[in-house]
């Protein structure tokens, strides 16, 4: 799409919000990324009363891709909670969420609510429950693989619940690939290597994203971000990726789903 093309496209889905503004209808309100390569063509960032999709791009990006959620719901829930449904069997496949990983993305592990579920069909059950909540800052829904409960019928119902209460809620799919839903976004992401700091010590995460899907019509497009931990926001990553390297490998996961096998409770509450 040129550069024309998009100017218009903006100018037109302004007139439209303006023309719903006439009418007596309420702005959608927006969780922004604090980048401005990526806020800009989202119109300020992505819906708050909706429901979004998060992918790895391959079963090494699976921390990475937790980590681009986890972050987002941060974004989301500011001081309130999120709770976070997540399948046993993810212990065993990727690793338990680990407090001082979630701590170094600057979530307090105590703002976590985890609920854990045998199977697809209670992480469904959890997830449209956490979703109808209005008291949580943000929902994270973590099933495995593709259990069948997970169709279009429900990502419907999981994006009504969010609509109707306002919660952020995100679908973080782990060994899955992408199908028809009613997600407002659906985002793939992949592990870039960290900058280095002075004395080689480890920079901030970064992640390569693609937006594969937009309900407003936005076309697929990609971005390389940072996340800062002291400013809670994304940050546009400015240089080369190919050719010479710029960067460090990152010396620990994004949010620890490797081995490390620390226990649930030291700092992440349970609920339910």
């Amino acid at each position: 799409m040129t550069d024309t093309s998009t100017r218009s496209l903006a100018a037109l889905r302004q007139s439209l919000a303006l023309a719903g503004l006439a009418r007596g209808l309420a702005p959608v309100e927006r969780v922004a990324f604090g980048a401005p390569s990526l806020d800009a063509p989202l119109e300020g960032g992505i819906a708050r009363a909706a429901l979004h999709e998060v992918y790895a791009a391959a079963g090494a990006d699976c921390p990475a891709a937790t980590g681009f959620a986890a972050a987002l719901a941060l974004r989301a829930a500011g001081t309130r909670p999120v709770l976070w449904v997540r399948q046993d069997v993810l212990d065993a496949e990727a690793g338990r969420l680990h407090p001082p990983g979630l701590a170094e993305l600057g979530l307090d592990p105590a703002q976590i609510l985890l609920v854990r579920v045998r199977d697809g069909e209670g992480a469904l059950r959890a997830g449209v429950e956490a979703a109808r909540c209005a008291a949580l800052g943000a929902a994270l829904i973590e099933p495995w693989g593709e259990p069948r409960q997970f169709d279009l019928t429900a990502s419907r119902r999981l994006a009504l619940a969010a609509e109707a209460s306002g919660v952020l809620t995100l679908l973080l799919r782990v060994a899955a690939e992408p199908q028809p839903s009613a997600a407002s976004t659906r985002w793939q992401v992949r592990a870039l290597p960290s900058r280095a700091r002075e004395a080689e010590a480890p920079g901030d995460p970064a992640f390569g994203l693609r937006l594969l899907r937009h309900r407003g019509g936005l076309g697929e497009r990609e971005w390389r971000v940072e996340w800062s931990r002291d400013e809670r926001c994304f940050r546009d990553r400015i240089g080369r990726e190919g050719g010479r390297r710029d960067a460090a490998p990152l010396s620990r996961p994004l949010v620890s789903l490797s081995g490390e096998r620390a226990p649930a409770s030291a700092g992440v509450r349970r609920a339910g």
